[in-house]
């Protein structure tokens, strides 16, 4: 969380970013803000929380969040925060943004791990429109087309709630009937379905019209689901502008600051669950945008609505390949009854944007995101690390033995991890082809395709554990640096963080001359994977120091095994497929049983993956960022494609029955004492 300088800082900039843009509103603020300005005045300089409560009465001015009851935006604004600039831009657009209310609902799920994902949108008489993010939570590609997923007791069926209202009981629910088109990375953040009615009134709900031409305007607004976010840095800042009130429609006026090649950038208030959220111009009374992420105090986005009608067109016409080819027709009677939604968990990322402008000029391939994606330029690791560029040869590391086998001891052999996919790359050593990099007391797989490791898996050894002085990063001189990553995606939020599949001071044992070369051997980037900063919690970094604890006294030995999960949908991310979820797997022989013991671990960083690619928040019931989570080892042989041998039997559990999956075996780990050995 920021400190209070931080977030008064962040606060005040965000104010004047908002009126910098909106001359009128600015003229607004001088006739009403000079009580503002001889209260601050009149604060003591070291009363910082009295300055922000002041800050954020202008805050929530500049930009409100309002409710929706009856299809109708409610123009009663948060106490001292009305502000008759905003009135009477929404008392003009009433008309059209009434129209636009009733063809805006939220996308619920059944058989789910979340109870709702985000927002949807009629584009067409029996088609909605949403965020290819959003999609992805229960629907991928499957043969020629699309498939729902499955969830834990079959297959997830999805709808769309029109009237999911503050206090409102009626139902206007269309039923997801099939996935139409999901647009692949790096294209716009969109994805279309076709529906039919469940319940209510088909006629409430007619198709929005979007705009041909997207302009810089001071004046729209987002109509969307925002979500409860429990890890916003400002939670009180959340709680005062939406007044305790999420998971319902609500509108919030803002402006569109930019417009980009395939998107917009715009600063309406918005959380989480937003995602596939309406823009809307008031002025004009159309679509502009599908609003897709946000980055807090800084920006929102939303693919372009020129963009989005382009992509329906297509998708009409047949011209988009997989899904149906011909217009779905609406269903107008009734199919089934509403089933009951769960009751969703909190999760979102609230975005209050500052205004950014840039200027790019593409081609109309890239217009529709098919140009591929470009790296972006070069930065340092927010560690604060730089480059060793000092050169190192093939030979320098012939004396290296990497992971041994035999290091537990000779009756409790670990064999190296086998990879049972693809993509493992290969170099020649000494004329000899190779896939394993040996290191100081470990070695790395890795994968060509991703260009990162599968694995790296580490001998510990807590009795010689030594300090070592950090180092920077090392390009590793025995594969081509065109398979490994030294920078595109690495620099200051919001690129990520270098994170160590092997921890630095793991390999950091022996003598001083090995505990050095251990040490220094961890920063290659063929050991590191994008993760961000706050991913490496606690828990997941105490995990080997625990283990260590329960081992064999008199040895203090543990094997450990780290790697990510990749899956086809990872987000892509500053030219860099970004792994989403990552595995460990740790063994050793147990101080009480004298027996090798085997346990393994997973962590997901989508809660903290920066809003280019804004996942959805909506109910999201997964572990709350910088949990672990304790799983089978067989899960893990399942979803990395890596096999541990003998270890997925000692695991305690082993016996743990596959629906163990979203239960007891996948409990959050709260306390590290949770963690269980035998």
């Amino acid at each position: 969380m920021h400190s209070s300088s931080e977030k008064l800082a962040r606060l005040r900039q965000y104010n004047r970013s908002v009126l910098e843009g909106d001359p009128e509103l600015a003229t607004e603020a001088r006739d009403r803000e000079p009580v503002l300005e001889m209260a601050l005045e009149g604060l003591a300089v070291e009363d910082v929380d009295s300055q922000i409560e002041l800050e954020s009465i202008a805050m929530r001015r500049y930009r409100p969040v309002l409710d929706i009851k009856q299809n109708t935006t409610v123009l009663e604004f948060n106490d001292q925060a009305d502000s008759e600039i905003w009135r009477e831009r929404l008392n003009t657009a009433k008309s059209a943004l009434d129209g636009f209310i009733p063809g805006i609902g939220r996308i619920d799920l059944e058989g789910a791990d979340m109870a709702w994902v985000g927002t949807g949108w009629l584009i067409d008489e029996a088609m909605v429109v949403t965020n290819r993010h959003v999609a992805r939570e229960f629907a991928a590609r499957g043969g020629s087309g699309y498939v729902f997923k499955m969830g834990e007791a079959g297959r997830i069926t999805a709808s769309v709630d029109f009237l999911r209202e503050l206090g409102r009981s009626e139902q206007l629910v269309f039923k997801l009937v099939r996935p139409l088109h999901i647009e692949p990375e790096p294209g716009p953040d969109v994805a279309f379905f076709e529906i039919e009615i469940l319940s209510g009134d088909a006629k409430l709900a007619t198709p929005l019209t979007l705009a041909s031409r997207v302009e810089v305007s001071d004046n729209v607004s987002t109509i969307g689901y925002p979500a409860f976010d429990s890890r916003i840095p400002e939670p009180d800042l959340m709680r005062s502008i939406y007044g305790n009130r999420y998971d319902h429609k609500r509108l919030a006026p803002g402006a569109v600051t930019s417009v980009e090649a395939t998107h917009l950038l715009h600063n309406c208030t918005t959380l989480g669950g937003n995602s596939g959220s309406a823009v809307i111009d008031n002025n004009k009374g159309e679509v502009i945008g599908l609003h897709f992420s946000g980055r807090f105090l800084t920006t929102n986005y939303a693919v372009r609505a020129d963009i989005v009608r382009q992509l329906r067109d297509d998708l009409k016409a047949g011209r988009l390949g997989a899904g149906r080819t011909e217009a779905p027709r609406r269903t107008g009677g009734l199919s089934a009854t509403a089933s009951a939604v769960r009751a969703p968990q909190p999760g979102a990322s609230l975005s209050i944007p500052l205004t950014v402008r840039v200027t790019v000029e593409v081609d109309r391939d890239l217009l529709l995101g098919r140009a591929g994606s470009v790296a972006a330029g070069s930065l340092g690791d927010n560690s604060g690390d730089v480059s060793d560029d000092s050169e190192a040869v093939a030979e320098d590391y012939r004396d290296r033995k990497g992971y041994l086998e035999g290091f537990l001891g000779e009756a409790a052999s670990v064999p190296l991890p086998t990879v049972d996919c693809g993509d493992v790359l290969s170099f020649d050593s000494n004329g000899r082809p190779e896939t394993v990099l040996r290191y100081q007391h470990f070695s790395v797989v890795m994968n060509s395709r991703r260009r990162m490791c599968y694995f790296s898996a580490c001998n510990i050894d807590g009795n010689l554990a030594r300090k070592a002085a950090r180092v920077g990063w090392k390009w590793d001189p025995r594969i081509p640096r065109s398979m490994q990553i030294m920078n595109e995606c690495y620099g200051d939020p919001p690129k990520f963080s270098r994170g160590h599949m092997t921890r630095r001071e793991d390999p950091s044992w022996g003598t001083p001359e090995e505990a050095k070369r251990g040490n220094e051997d961890s920063m290659h980037v063929a050991n590191a994977t994008p993760q961000m900063q706050a991913f490496n919690a606690p828990i997941w970094l105490a995990l080997e120091d625990y283990a260590l604890q329960h081992a064999r006294e008199d040895d203090m030995k543990i094997s450990v095994f780290t790697g990510p999960y990749f899956a086809a949908d990872d987000p892509v991310l500053h030219g860099v497929r970004i792994p989403v979820a990552f595995w460990k797997v740790i063994a050793f022989i147990h101080d009480e049983t004298g027996k090798l013991c085997a346990t393994g671990y997973e962590m997901d960083q989508r809660q903290s993956l920066p809003s280019e690619n804004e996942f959805v928040f909506g109910g999201f019931t997964s572990p709350q960022l910088g949990t672990a989570t304790q799983v089978p080892i067989h899960a893990i042989e399942a979803r990395s494609g890596v096999s541990f041998g003998p270890l997925a039997a000692l695991d305690p559990l082993a016996t743990a029955e596959e629906s163990m999956a979203g239960g007891e075996a996948r409990a959050p780990l709260l306390a590290i004492e949770q963690i269980r050995f035998v």
